[in-house]
């Protein structure tokens, strides 16, 4: 079992799954973030004189799941903890 506020395992767990957990949830939250990240940039013109044009249209998506992955890496908004304790549990429950 996991504590959801520090994200550290309340029962002996094998590093190397709690590693692997943690990095899943990392991800998960990542690709979370990105989902909710891109209705913030949608519609907003390319053109102008600082504009990227059709380049920066093209690269956006990369753009926006770089700034959810720097998200998570510093915090996030809770979501790992929360996943890896429900994957540990899942895990804890099938064995």
């Amino acid at each position: 079992m996991i504590d959801a506020a520090t994200a550290t395992p309340l029962t002996p767990v094998d590093p190397f799954q709690a590693a692997r957990a943690r990095k899943t949830a990392e991800q998960f939250e990542a690709s979370f973030l990105s989902q909710m990240l891109k209705p913030m940039f949608e519609g907003l013109a390319t053109d102008g004189p600082f504009g990227g044009g059709d380049a920066e249209a093209t690269w956006r998506g990369f753009l926006i799941d770089e700034m959810a992955n720097k998200m998570v890496k510093s915090g996030g908004i809770g979501v790992t903890g929360l996943v890896m304790n429900e994957m540990l549990k899942a895990q804890e429950s099938a064995a």
